[in-house]
């Protein structure tokens, strides 16, 4: 039989074969008992119509008299007797019999001489006895009593004698057959198996419904090919997955998320609270709201996240959260920063030197070399001071370049950038001082926008290198100011989110520099903030990672 295809069918179809086993085991139960009923109610009439005949006084004496070998047994009599307790009491068959089993005299006359096998013996042994016997291949219920006979009594003639046991009085029945008997209990069978038909019928329509409703309408087999398609999708994307219900249990996990978030094999199935994650880790999974493209950094890989609340019939189940590692990209785009920079630079030194250039062609031809003089002394200057005033206060090279070439860009779009009297930089290592021109790069930039509309616009940097103490490694500190408007209070947490921008939307490029400079930051484990001080100021604090010590 083919195996239904709907749930409800394979419900149902449990069910019956349930119930066909419940009725089996029912009817058997049911003819055991009535076997036991009719084995203690014939059972009793048999063993009292045996009782009657073993004390007929003229049974007795024929017994006895054969036993003592005095005359031929009066089986004429006897067949009366046995044929009477036969119709007494319904029996099927009666037996009289010599003390160990030999039939004498039966209501079946081809059966005298025959050894009949009572039991356990009993009934030989001068006890009463009640039980199954096989006679003749069919099972009866039999009952056995001793017939005693042969007593004297005792005169001043003669002695006294005992009766003894002279005979066994055997009545049989035989059982009815198995029809008989489960006719008796077709109406109950019918009964529980209507019933329990019906109430199958219903319940697993209802639990039927109840699964659908629970599992969107999908058959198992549907639910079993999504599984399996989910487990497919989740091993091949290299996007990280995780998946968080109500109640804070990561309900999926992919093997990319589990190798980007740093997370234990068992992640998946056990509470978020229960695992050992950084806080920023836990804050961006255990999260209700929306989130776009926010920047993670997780043991130096610098992972964008998503996240999305995921609903179902109009209610809230979890969130889902994607990771994308960019830690190359970052990378990638902190070089074409620092390029942008320098061609920004170059661009805005370029049309500085035009002019001048135009400046010296005009003086040449007017012969007027006494200005000229003058105004290439002048040139040199104006760059000697802006060299010797940032060399003077950073060691750095690749920092020091940087500053000097946007204070020409600064200069340029008549924006003064000047260093704060505190500044103080040491030579760095390569890789903090990258990290360093990165975002000193990216806050002058963003300060120089900021500023470059208004009057008396005017940007000062503040470097400085503070030594390592008790409570970590050698920090450098960036801090950028600038005299525009400052950052809105709403504004100082979004305006590190990749794309926010308070700039023109049409303005190319916008919503990234600031992302990026809070990236590098997390990425050496330190901290960017903005607050407001006549203007905006941004804070950057770099650990020189080099600087620690085993």
């Amino acid at each position: 039989m083919p195996v239904p295809r709907t749930l409800a069918g394979q419900f149902l179809l449990l069910q019956l074969v349930v119930l066909v086993l419940v009725v089996a085991v029912t009817s058997v139960v049911s003819v055991r008992q009535s076997d036991a009923d009719f084995r203690d109610t014939r059972g009793a009439r048999l063993r009292a119509g045996a009782a009657v005949l073993a004390n007929t006084a003229a049974v007795q004496d024929a017994l006895a008299a054969r036993d003592r070998g005095r005359g031929d047994l009066p089986t004429g009599s006897l067949a009366f007797y046995v044929t009477q307790r036969q119709d007494d009491v319904g029996a099927t068959t009666v037996y009289l019999t010599d003390p160990v089993g030999v039939v004498l005299a039966s209501t079946d006359p081809t059966r005298e001489g025959d050894t009949l096998v009572l039991g356990d013996g009993s009934s030989t042994r001068g006890s009463t006895w009640t039980g199954d016997l096989v006679d003749r291949g069919a099972r009866t219920i039999a009952a056995a009593v001793p017939v005693y006979g042969g007593a004297r009594a005792f005169t001043p003639d003669r002695p006294g004698r005992p009766p003894r046991q002279v005979g066994i009085a055997v009545v049989t029945e035989t059982y009815p057959p198995l029809t008989e008997r489960l006719s008796a209990t077709r109406t109950d069978v019918l009964v529980v198996l209507g019933s329990g038909l019906a109430l199958g019928l219903a319940g697993s329509l209802l639990l039927s419904r109840l699964i659908r409703r629970r599992t969107r309408g999908l058959e198992p087999a549907e639910i079993a090919a999504l599984a399996d398609q989910r487990e497919a999708l989740l091993t091949s994307i290299r996007e990280g997955v995780v998946a968080v219900n109500d109640d804070g249990v990561l309900t999926v996990v992919s093997d990319s998320a589990r190798d980007l978030l740093r997370l234990p094999p068992d992640a998946q199935g056990r509470a978020l609270a229960d695992l050992d994650v950084s806080p920023p880790v836990r804050e961006v999974l255990a999260g209700t709201g929306d989130l776009l493209d926010v920047v993670l950094v997780v043991d130096g890989r610098t992972l964008v996240t998503n996240r999305n609340r995921v609903e179902a019939g109009g209610r809230r189940i979890g969130t889902i959260t994607t990771l994308r590692d960019r830690t190359d990209l970052l990378a990638l785009r902190s070089e074409l920063s620092a390029r942008e920079s320098v061609t920004g630079t170059l661009r805005a030194q370029t049309h500085e030197f035009s002019n001048q250039l135009h400046t010296i062609s005009g003086l040449v031809q007017l012969e007027a070399y006494d200005e000229l003089g003058a105004f290439l002394g002048t040139l040199n200057r104006r760059r000697a001071e802006i060299s010797d005033r940032v060399l003077a206060r950073v060691d750095d090279p690749a920092v020091a370049a940087l500053l000097i070439a946007k204070t020409s860009l600064a200069a340029e779009r008549r924006v003064e950038l000047v260093l704060d009297p505190a500044t103080a930089l040491p030579r760095l290592g390569a890789d903090l001082s990258a990290d360093v021109g990165t975002v000193l790069g990216n806050l002058v930039d963003n300060a120089v926008d900021a500023v470059a509309s208004a009057p008396d616009a005017r940007v000062e940097v503040l470097l400085r290198r503070e030594e390592a103490g008790a409570e970590g490694p050698a920090v450098v500190v960036v801090q950028v100011a600038d005299s525009g408007p400052g950052v809105a209070e709403g504004d100082r947490e979004q305006v590190f989110h990749r794309g926010f921008s308070t700039k023109p939307s049409e303005a190319g490029g916008r919503g990234v520099g600031l992302a990026l400079v809070q990236v590098v930051c997390g990425r050496r484990g330190g901290t960017v903030a903005v607050h407001n001080a006549g203007g905006a100021v941004f804070a950057a604090r770099l650990p020189d990672l080099e600087d620690v010590t085993p």
